[in-house]
């Protein structure tokens, strides 16, 4: 029997396209050629709809927003925003419903037509308020909100450090530096101690192998993290750490050519574990280990809750979903 995938490939369109057209979605953007096409092909494949149970989340499509915190240059600069948005947008998209984004530096008023927003980033609890005002059903992704009475979702951060740091003390590292960003609000509040220098500085305080003089706190850009790791190493000369955490897949990028203009190898003198697992990880060299956050995961979990709070009439109990990590090692660690 033929499929949805079957006809998408025969007229080289994508599956949510062919979806929506043969469920009538007049709000789709697509030529009535293209239409005609995908009627004519599904017709001639003998594709029969499958008859499927009314689903609450697919009964009605709603005009969903995504406010995001970043600029489109800095979600190009770190690809972990980038990751959550592309999982939000696939979600809905396969849905049936409709999505658009606005930045945060950018006008609000689009908001004002959206039936909900998944707000990805970091928000003061003054922007917090501003966007309640709006008066639409809000979702966070990557901050706990839950204090301001809004579901969210999370990755388990004190989790995938301690994974992280125990693979390489089990490796023989007893000397391990840590790179991380110092976070703001979306209206530039600083943020608390970010969580991954939490876990890291209880973690190794534990084994009595936690040393300031190896930390350094900039920003999570590759640029920073090149910069850090410079400072690192005029500093600390041959006393530098035999491994490094890094909080993000960017400072680890700029850590590494640091390392490389200094003509020390990697992993063969230091030893190098990231974290978000971005595709820029795989491409570099060498490859970079990395503690894998399931991003597009969190953005259909965003999707579903933003749903089952539209269908609610009442608000409602806010809940917290976190979400696990996996430890992915590749060539940068020994």
């Amino acid at each position: 029997m033929a499929t949805i995938k079957d006809i998408a490939q025969e007229v080289g369109v994508s599956q949510a396209t062919v979806s929506r057209v043969l469920n009538q979605d007049q709000n789709l953007s697509v030529s009535d050629t293209t239409r005609k096409l995908i009627f004519e092909t599904a017709e001639k494949l003998h594709y029969q709809k499958k008859q499927r149970k009314n689903n609450p989340l697919q009964s009605k499509r709603y005009r969903i927003a995504i406010l995001e915190w970043v600029t489109e240059e800095e979600e190009l600069e770190d690809l972990y925003y980038y990751s959550i948005r592309v999982g939000i947008e696939k979600q809905a998209q396969e849905l049936g419903h409709e999505i658009f984004r606005v930045f945060n530096l950018e006008d609000w008023g689009p908001l004002e037509k959206a039936d909900g927003i998944i707000a990805l980033g970091k928000y003061s609890p003054e922007t917090i308020r501003q966007l309640e005002s709006y008066q639409k059903k809000l979702v966070f992704v990557d901050s706990n909100t839950l204090v301001y009475g809004h579901t969210c979702v999370m990755t388990d951060f004190e989790t995938s450090v301690y994974q992280a740091l125990a693979y390489l003390i089990e490796s023989g590292h007893n000397q391990i530096g840590l790179l991380v960003g110092q976070e703001t609000t979306a209206d530039n509040r600083p943020l608390q101690t970010d969580p991954r220098y939490l876990s890291f500085k209880y973690f190794l305080e534990e084994k009595e192998l936690y040393q300031p003089d190896y930390i350094r706190v900039g920003h999570f850009s590759s640029d920073s993290g090149y910069e850090m790791m410079k400072e690192l190493i005029y500093e600390l000369g041959n006393r530098l750490p035999s491994a490094f955490f890094m909080a993000s897949d960017a400072l680890a990028v700029g850590a590494l050519r640091a390392l490389q203009e200094a003509s020390i190898p990697v992993p063969d003198q230091v030893s190098l574990i990231s974290f978000n697992d971005t595709s820029i990880a795989k491409h570099v060299y060498p490859p970079l280990s990395t503690v894998t956050v399931y991003t597009e995961e969190m953005g259909k979990q965003a999707i579903h809750s933003l749903l089952q709070d539209l269908q609610r009439r009442d608000s409602g109990i806010p809940t917290m979903h976190t979400l696990a990590t996996r430890l992915t090692i590749r060539e940068s660690t020994r």
